[in-house]
């Protein structure tokens, strides 16, 4: 520092008058720095908490539209086994039953995977 000062008074006014505004800039293009990287951290903490916000939202959605599958599963499941001990004559009845519950549950899991897909960016 003794140095610096010694320099300092050795240099004509203008070019102390320079340094000092070269100084100050320097000052300030820390503080900018310093501002720069606090506004990147929130950045990443409100994307990281709006990113935690749409896993559980999108997690409530799937559990719910499983439920409905599983469900719809069930009813599949006791439509087949009806279907075993049905008389021939309304075997074709509970085949189509079987056959347009199965159709809606293909239908509801196709859907859940393409708004997952979506939901993904994918």
């Amino acid at each position: 520092m003794a140095s610096r000062s010694k320099t300092m008074r050795s240099m004509p006014p203008e070019v102390k008058a320079a340094y000092a505004e070269v100084e100050k800039g320097v000052k300030h293009l820390g503080k900018a720095m310093s501002e720069v990287q606090q506004g990147l951290r929130r950045a990443e903490r409100k994307i990281e908490a709006d990113a935690r916000l749409r896993i559980r939202t999108l997690r409530q959605d799937a559990k719910t539209q499983l439920a409905g599958l599983q469900s719809q599963r069930r009813e599949v499941s006791r439509t087949l086994r009806s279907l075993a001990t049905a008389a021939e004559g309304s075997f074709q009845d509970v085949k189509r039953s079987a056959d347009t519950l199965l159709a809606e549950a293909r239908t509801t899991a196709a859907s859940v995977v393409e708004r997952l897909r979506s939901a993904l960016g994918g």
